[in-house]
């Protein structure tokens, strides 16, 4: 095994916890454990992931054909605005923080979060506020239909009548998600700032808390700015204000505004555990340090800063003043340094390294090269010019994509795989594994690619039926929606059968170093039988230790 970056006196074979005798009990009651509530996020969101990929494919099945010929137009706004809600809200940002819940305060040498209760009250808002946000397709009105943004005026309109319609739902269960993510930033924020372990000062803590850290920084400063728009949102629908009603001396560019205030941050928030990620994995697979670890962590923060200085390239097609246009085009461009930063980092660490390419890796830098597609794009939307002729077509939605699947989703799968052993004490299924990325890289690359010359060719977003001229493009994307969905398949099989038939893994079988890889496989129910002493750097590969991953890691 590697020797651990630390003088630690953590005992690896520590009792574990009483509850563990509950087995699956545990993930469905009131617990206050970090590692359980992690597993909830994880289990609970990857249902809803099911669930939005389902409605995700029934968007494609519509658009395989320029004709409309499956559903309703108001059905498919209806699956458009559930799909993009639930990716986001009920997805990617809850299952990062599940991830960071398990794994924070093993990684910084803490018992648990600092507000266990606080904790546990943030995760079971969750499961209810997505089952509110389904129920709305149950409704006689019908489910919100306005998209993710839910821009006024269309989301102000109530042609029913009735108070409890679709938007109504929608807006209650934004408000609920939001209070459940300000609880966890809260927390995460407590808990790496004032729980750190003696010797782990701020440029000894893994990338990945770094990361965190920076993303539920995002979460408290802006987050306040959606809510606050939910709310007068909800005024003008259910209680006949007009705040954002133009045809009564409202604004509806204010609620722009308030929304994409948050809602850009929030692309970072979800990023940057993301980039967290791919530094845990690359050093690991590598057998390098990280290349340029301070300057990563302090462009974090960059990236984190700068985020909340953007939000206004949205609105460029929005009657927004020459100047305001020119200053928010050169501080959305300037992003693109820190993350370039970042990239630059990545390619040093695997530079002449022992690359084992194994599902993780795989992943890995499957996520980092598409990124590297997504900051083109990104860089080329910032430009007034390109966003005025691209606004509001495919080739934002494939930008988009670039970014919320093929990175930071494929950056989840990586993370699950990498600290599966850790999670369950099993190994799971290499080639499964392999096979289950093959399908999801075609899969996702096919989906998402020819979104852009689609966008580019001036097909716009959110239409059911569509011009003749574009339908080959459309069916290629139909076709790899199809298979990305059926990639998911592998992946539930090999995750569920090692669970309970995978190989013993041991304590750290990729030889990685983190204080999370001292401990047992599952970690005890307080993670370390005393608090452990830090006193080198993170990814301390200096070749003290074996230059290789075992062998018995990379058997099936």
């Amino acid at each position: 095994m590697t020797p651990s970056p630390l003088d630690s006196t953590a005992t690896n074979g520590a009792v574990a916890p009483s509850e563990a005798k509950r087995g699956w009990r545990r993930y469905v009651s009131f617990s206050t454990d970090h590692k359980v509530i992690g597993i909830q996020y994880l289990l609970t969101t990857f249902v809803f992931f099911l669930v939005a990929g389902l409605l995700a494919m029934l968007i494609r099945a519509e658009l395989i054909t320029p004709d409309l010929n499956l559903v309703d137009r108001s059905v498919y706004n209806g699956l458009m605005t559930i799909h993009g809600t639930m990716m986001i809200f009920l997805w990617i940002i809850p299952c990062l923080a599940g991830l960071g819940n398990y794994l924070i305060p093993l990684m910084i040498g803490a018992r648990d979060m600092a507000f266990p209760v606080l904790n546990a009250i943030a995760f079971w808002i969750l499961p209810p506020s997505g089952l509110l946000l389904l129920s709305s397709f149950f409704l006689p009105s019908g489910t919100a239909q306005a998209g993710w943004w839910s821009y006024p005026p269309v989301s102000i309109q109530n042609p029913s009548g009735h108070l409890i319609n679709g938007e109504f739902i929608w807006i209650l269960s934004i408000v609920l998600i939001g209070i459940s993510s300000i609880m966890g930033g809260v927390n995460f924020i407590t808990t790496i700032v004032w729980m750190r372990a003696p010797g782990m000062t701020f440029f000894r803590m893994p990338l990945f808390v770094w990361t965190v850290l920076s993303a539920q920084l995002l979460q408290l400063f802006c987050l306040p700015a959606l809510t606050g728009g939910m709310i007068l949102l909800f005024f003008d629908l259910a209680l006949g204000t007009h705040i954002f009603n133009a045809f009564q001396d409202g604004s509806p560019i204010l609620y722009q505004h308030m929304f994409w205030f948050y809602s850009h941050p929030a692309v970072y928030v979800m990023a940057l555990p993301a980039f967290g990620i791919f530094s845990e994995i690359l050093p690991a697979f590598s057998r390098n340090p990280l290349f340029g670890y301070r300057t990563v962590a302090i462009a974090s923060f960059g990236i984190a800063f700068v985020s909340v200085l953007v939000w206004v390239h949205h609105m460029f097609a929005s009657g927004t003043p020459g100047w305001m246009r020119l200053v928010f085009m050169i501080t959305s461009m300037l992003i693109a340094v820190f993350t370039g930063i970042k990239e630059f980092a990545w390619v040093a660490t695997v530079w002449n390294g022992r690359l084992h390419l194994l599902t993780p890796m795989l992943f890995a830098l499957s996520g980092v090269i598409s990124f590297l597609f997504a900051g083109i794009t990104g860089v080329m939307l910032a430009s007034v010019p390109v966003d005025l002729h691209v606004n509001n077509t495919y080739f934002v939605v494939g930008h988009f994509h670039y970014v919320v699947y093929n990175t930071i989703t494929m950056a989840i799968f990586a993370a699950i795989y990498y600290w599966f052993p850790k999670v369950t004490g099993r190994m799971y299924a290499e080639a499964w594994g392999k096979f289950h990325f093959w399908l999801t890289f075609l899969g996702a690359n096919l989906t998402f690619f020819p979104m852009h010359p689609l966008g580019l060719q001036g097909m716009v977003r959110r239409v059911s039926s569509y011009a003749p001229q574009y339908e080959s493009w459309n069916v290629v994307a139909s076709l790899g929606a199809f298979l990305l969905g059926v990639s998911t398949l592998p992946f539930i099989v090999n995750i569920v059968a090692s669970c309970f038939l995978g190989r013993p893994a041991g304590n750290n079988p990729w030889h990685a170093t983190g204080l999370e890889w001292t401990t047992s496989s599952p970690p005890p129910v307080e993670n370390f039988a005393e608090i452990p002493i830090v006193t080198d750097p993170p990814y301390h590969y200096d070749g003290s230790g074996p230059r290789t991953i075992a062998a018995s890691a990379q058997e099936e």
